[in-house]
C-alpha cells in the first residue's frame, strides 16, 4: 500500500503550480518550468524531512520549487526572444523546452564541406549569440556537433568534435567565460531525420547549442 505522503505529493505539487501560475502566463514555457519546479521541490522536501510536519514541508517545497522553476522559464522566454531578434536568421532554430534553450544551426550554413572552419558570414551570428550569453551569465552552454552517416563513423565523430570546438572557440573568444562552455561531438549517432534522403541528411548535419540555467 502506498504511503499517504507519496499519494499527496502530486496533489501538493499541483497546488504549488497553481500558486505560481497566478503570477506567470500559462501559455508560455514559464508554466512548464513552474510545473517541473513544483514537482521537484515537493519530492526534495519529502526526501529530507520527517515527522508530523512532513506534508507541510512538502507543500512549502512544492511552492518554492514552482516559483524557482517559473522564474527560470520566464528567463528562458526573455532570452529566446532577445536571441531571435539579435540573430534574425531564419535558418537558425531556437527551441525553449521550459528548462533549456536549444539553438540549432545547420552545419551547411556554418561550414564548407569537410571543413571545421566557420564561414565568415556566420561568425557574426555567433558573436551575437556570445553577447546574448553574456547578458544571461547564470547559464552553462553545451556545444554539440552532429553529422549524417556519409563516410565512416570514426571520421564523422572526429569532424563533429572539431566543428563543435570551432563554434565553442568563437563563443569564448567573444567574451563567454570558458568555464561555462563544453564542446562535444556526437558524429552520426543522434540523427533527427532519415539519412536516406538529401533533405534528411541535411537536417542531421547540425550544431546544437544547449543553454541551461544554473539557478
Amino acid at each position: 500500500m502506498k504511503s499517504p505522503l507519496f499519494i499527496s505529493i502530486p496533489l501538493i505539487a499541483t497546488v504549488g503550480l497553481t500558486a505560481c501560475m497566478d503570477t506567470y502566463d500559462s501559455s508560455s514555457n514559464t508554466a512548464q518550468g513552474a510545473a517541473l519546479g513544483a514537482a521537484l521541490g515537493g519530492i526534495a522536501a519529502a526526501a529530507t524531512v520527517g515527522g508530523d510536519d512532513k506534508l507541510s514541508k512538502v507543500a512549502a517545497g512544492a511552492i518554492v520549487g514552482g516559483a524557482i522553476g517559473g522564474a527560470i522559464g520566464n528567463q528562458l522566454d526573455k532570452q529566446a526572444a532577445a536571441l531571435r531578434q539579435d540573430l534574425g536568421n531564419g535558418d537558425v532554430k531556437i527551441v525553449n523546452t521550459g528548462s533549456q534553450l536549444i539553438v540549432t544551426m545547420p552545419q551547411d550554413i556554418l561550414f564548407a564541406t569537410d571543413s571545421a572552419v566557420v564561414v565568415p558570414s556566420l561568425q557574426n551570428d555567433l558573436r551575437a549569440l556570445a553577447a546574448n550569453l553574456q547578458d544571461y551569465p547564470n547559464t552553462t552552454i553545451q556545444v554539440i556537433g552532429h553529422t549524417d552517416n556519409t563516410g565512416s563513423a570514426s571520421y564523422n565523430q572526429e569532424l563533429s568534435t572539431r566543428r563543435a570546438s570551432a563554434v565553442a572557440t568563437i563563443l569564448t573568444a567573444n567574451g563567454v567565460a570558458p568555464y561555462r562552455v563544453r564542446a562535444y561531438g556526437r558524429g552520426e549517432d543522434q540523427p533527427v531525420a532519415t539519412n536516406l534522403t538529401p533533405e534528411g541528411r541535411a537536417m542531421n548535419r547540425r550544431v546544437e547549442i544547449i543553454i541551461t540555467p544554473t539557478a
